[in-house]
């Protein structure tokens, strides 16, 4: 199971922390992405760490997004700085076990998903 925290309202420039608590899983077997949504749009990865520690992201919030994983508490964390308009969407946690533990956006390596948090920047 995933579920989603830190959500909220923000200001432009502002800066808010997702989290996404796991259970159920061995944390230590998977690598995690983070994902966005817009009303319309299809889903688009803004941030993913492989387990073998490696990560990536979009030329979109490149600079600005960092994703990184606590073991102890099995959370992987989205923290978002500079928040633009534009970063408005419904954010989502997934964590898969294949591609070797590297990072990855392709969603049909995803094997769980949290039910998203509502991020809004104005």
């Amino acid at each position: 199971q995933l579920v989603e925290s830190g959500g909220g309202s923000v200001e432009i420039g502002g800066s808010l922390t997702l989290s996404c608590a796991t259970s159920g899983i061995t944390f230590r077997s998977y690598s995690m992405g983070w994902f966005r949504q817009k009303p319309g749009l299809g889903r688009e990865g803004v941030g993913a760490i492989g387990r073998d520690g490696t990560d990536t992201y979009p030329d979109s919030v490149k600079g600005r997004f960092t994703v990184s994983k606590d073991t102890a508490s099995k959370t992987v964390v989205l923290q978002m700085n500079s928040l633009k308009p534009e970063d408005t969407a419904m954010y989502r946690c997934g964590v898969y076990d294949a591609y070797a533990g590297k990072c990855s956006f392709r969603e049909d390596y995803y094997d769980y998903w949290g039910p998203g948090t509502q991020v809004t920047v104005s």
